[in-house]
C-alpha cells in the first residue's frame, strides 16, 4: 500500500474545532466539489487506536458525489481533549451522547458512518436518538464483542497500560512485529512518525474504557433492528476483529444493505478507499428519494 500523508489534506478541507453543547472536537470537514449537485451530509467515526485521518482517502470521491464529509476524533482521540484519568468519562453512553452533539452542531440530518469501535458508538446513539440521523453504516464492525484473538490483544495492551507509560507501549508494541488493528496502534495512513504522534495524542484512560467496551459489548442488533432508520453494513472480505459470516448474518438481521470491499481487510477506507467510498456514496443516493 502506497503511504498517504495525513497532513495533507484533500481539497477544500478545514482542520478545525467542532464547537458543541458537550464540548469542542477535532475535525476535517470537507464540503462537496465546486459544480456538483449537494446531496447530503456525513459524519465519519473512527475505530479502536484510530483517528479522523483514517477518512483521509475517501473525502474527495464523496465530496465528487455531492457529498460533505466530517470525520471526527471523538473525545480522548488523538487531536479531541479529553480526562486522563477518569474512565466514567468514556462510557459508551458519554460517547454516544458527544455523537448526537456532533451531529446537531454539523447540521442534522447526517449520514451516520461508524468504522469498528466507532461503530459500536454509532450504534449506541442511534439507539439513544434516532431523530439526529438520516441512515446508520457500520464498517467492519460486528454484531457484539470481538473475537477471541482481538480481545487477547486488547487484554494485552490494558496489561501493558498499567504499567507503562504510552510512550513505552508503542516502543513494546513495534518490538512484538507488525501492529495489527485491534490492541495495538491501528494501521492507518502516513509513515511511523505521524502513527506515533497520534498514539501518544491518545489518552490512555480512552484506550482502558474502550478496550474493555470492545470485550464485553452485548449483541444490540435486535434492538437497532426495531430502530426505523435505513442500514448499511460494509466490510473488507477479510476481518480478524469480527468474522465476516458474523458481519453477514448481522446485515440479514437489520435487514441492512450488505457491501463486501475486496482487497479490503479491517479498513476499507484505507485498504481500498475508491470502491468504498462508492459503496457509501451509493447506499446514500438510493436513500434520496425516501421521505
Amino acid at each position: 500500500m502506497t503511504s498517504h500523508s495525513p497532513s495533507a489534506p484533500p481539497t477544500g478541507a478545514r482542520t478545525r474545532r467542532l464547537r458543541t453543547s458537550r464540548g469542542e472536537f477535532a475535525v476535517v470537514d470537507v464540503p462537496p466539489a465546486a459544480g456538483v449537485t449537494v446531496r447530503g451530509v456525513a459524519l465519519l467515526l473512527p475505530g479502536y487506536t484510530g483517528s479522523k485521518e483514517d477518512f483521509t482517502l475517501v473525502h474527495e470521491p464523496l465530496a465528487a458525489r455531492g457529498y460533505r464529509t466530517v470525520a471526527v476524533d471523538g473525545r480522548g482521540q488523538y487531536e479531541s481533549d479529553g480526562s486522563e484519568d477518569d474512565e466514567s468519562a468514556y462510557a459508551q453512553e458519554e460517547l454516544a451522547r458527544d455523537v448526537l452533539a456532533q451531529a446537531n452542531a454539523v447540521g442534522a440530518p447526517v449520514h451516520l458512518v461508524g468504522h469498528s469501535l466507532g461503530g459500536q458508538i454509532a450504534r449506541a446513539a442511534v439507539l439513544l436518538d434516532r431523530s439526529p440521523f438520516r441512515s446508520l453504516t457500520l464498517i467492519s464492525s460486528g454484531p457484539a464483542r470481538i473475537s477471541v484473538s482481538q480481545e487477547q490483544r486488547v487484554k494485552l495492551l490494558r496489561d501493558a497500560l498499567a504499567v507503562m507509560s504510552m510512550a513505552e507501549c508503542w516502543e513494546a508494541i513495534l518490538a512484538m512485529g507488525t501492529p495489527e488493528e485491534v490492541g495495538g496502534p491501528a494501521r492507518g495512513l502516513g509513515g511511523q512518525e505521524y502513527l506515533r504522534r497520534r498514539w501518544l495524542g491518545t489518552s490512555p484512560v480512552q484506550l482502558l474504557a474502550t478496550g474493555r467496551q470492545l470485550c464485553t459489548e452485548p449483541d444490540r442488533v435486535a434492538e437497532l433492528a426495531a430502530v426505523p432508520l435505513p442500514f448499511h453494513v460494509l466490510s473488507g472480505a477479510r476481518d480478524d476483529t469480527w468474522p465476516v459470516p458474523d458481519l453477514d448474518e448481522m446485515a440479514l438481521r437489520l435487514e441492512a444493505h450488505r457491501t463486501v470491499v475486496d482487497g479490503a481487510e479491517h479498513s476499507p477506507t484505507v485498504d481500498r478507499p475508491a470502491p468504498t467510498a462508492r459503496a457509501l456514496a451509493g447506499f446514500w443516493d438510493g436513500l434520496t428519494a425516501i421521505p
